[in-house]
């Protein structure tokens, strides 16, 4: 269910000058930030927290894995190159599962790593913090990962929807209306990290059972139907 052919290839398209360089900026951000609080504030577990989980946690993973999940197909099917690819003798599961697993090491490379470095300028993992974070931010990549390329394989305009889910349903609306959080990967991630932090260092409006269930049925189920949207896709001449 790995091919290193697809997987050279959507390596190549993720880590493409342009591309880079937009997932390099929001870690080089994240670290400054981490750097001038630590400076100003001096090591403090709930500033750390709250730089970790407001900012990592909250806008860098999600916002990665929208470049990343959707920058792993969305370009393929839109200019129309898809065709070679699925013109091989590829199994087209086999090609969504491959740039899923291309999708989850780029963003677990440009945002969880980030973070634990992030968490060591900023409390030297005091309280487990920088390790906390990290792991929520190794498991959201998987799910934002795989949400985000079913995205890219239904519809041409991956990039909005995914920025919406990020930016308004997640950051806003997750703010606001405690419902919603429930259905939100970076609560079921935080469920993670708030079993590894100290106590009251990281709170989650999810509880841990349901934030497994929940993070495994996304990750599976838009594995499944990004295999089969594009096992449905026609090349020409095909019956």
């Amino acid at each position: 269910m790995y091919d290193p052919t697809v997987a050279r290839l959507t390596y190549r398209a993720l880590l493409g000058r342009r591309r880079a360089a937009i997932l390099f900026v929001l870690p080089v951000l994240l670290v400054a930030i981490s750097v001038a609080v630590r400076a100003f504030a001096g090591a403090d577990d709930g500033v750390a927290s709250g730089v970790l989980g407001g900012f990592a946690l909250a806008t860098m993973v999600p916002l990665i894995g929208v470049i990343a999940g959707t920058g792993a197909i969305g370009p393929e099917i839109d200019d129309g190159s898809i065709v070679y690819l699925l013109a091989k003798p590829v199994k087209r599961p086999t090609i969504i599962l491959t740039k899923l697993i291309v999708a989850v090491a780029v963003t677990m490379l440009f945002s969880a790593l980030p973070t634990f470095v992030a968490g060591l300028v900023l409390n030297g993992n005091g309280g487990q913090i920088a390790v906390a974070y990290t792991i929520a931010a190794l498991v959201a990549s998987i799910a934002y990962s795989a949400l985000f390329l079913l995205l890219g394989t239904v519809s041409r305009h991956a990039v909005v929807f995914g920025l919406v889910y990020a930016l308004v349903w997640e950051a806003l609306f997750g703010s606001l209306v405690p419902g919603a959080r429930t259905l939100s990967v970076q609560q079921w991630s935080l469920s993670l990290a708030e079993k590894v932090a100290g106590d009251g260092l990281v709170t989650a409006d999810v509880g841990l059972p349901l934030a497994t269930v929940l993070l495994v049925a996304v990750t599976v189920g838009a594995t499944w139907y990004a295999g089969q949207k594009l096992r449905a896709l026609k090349l020409a001449g095909e019956e």
